[in-house]
């Protein structure tokens, strides 16, 4: 992943490592969601990590929890906080969300997340 090439150790790596590491993971899952997910190194603590891990806690979700869905699926950090919030109000309205729920929420794609019984799509609304 050429991009990370450019990313500052002090700046950029040492910093999101370490709030992974504050979140509850372990080095061990630290190190496994940068090799499953290497863009995680480049996104924004402040504006992407940050307010997607905020949203959670909002929901619902303990740090232990957080740390294992980032652990299990780091791409989950990648995607839109509009996806994100949209897709936990789905599950959450329909009281279904959990740790697991929304990492394989995550992984569908529109039209397959729309297809589910719970998706407001089948109702008119579209749940990005």
């Amino acid at each position: 992943f050429p991009p990370l090439l450019g990313l500052s150790l002090e700046q950029n790596l040492k910093p999101t490592l370490q709030w992974l590491v504050t979140l509850g993971m372990s080095k061990t899952q630290v190190a496994k969601a940068i090799l499953t997910f290497p863009p995680l190194l480049g996104l924004s603590l402040q504006r992407n990590l940050k307010p997607k891990v905020l949203a959670l806690y909002e929901r619902g979700f303990a740090e232990t929890q957080i740390a294992s869905c980032i652990a299990r699926f780091p791409q989950l950090l990648g995607y839109s906080s509009r996806r994100l919030s949209d897709r936990m109000r789905v599950l959450d309205d329909h009281g279904r969300l959990t740790e697991k729920s929304l990492c394989g929420a995550m992984r569908l794609t529109d039209a397959n997340f729309a297809a589910r019984p719970f998706s407001d799509e089948s109702n008119g609304v579209r749940a990005t």
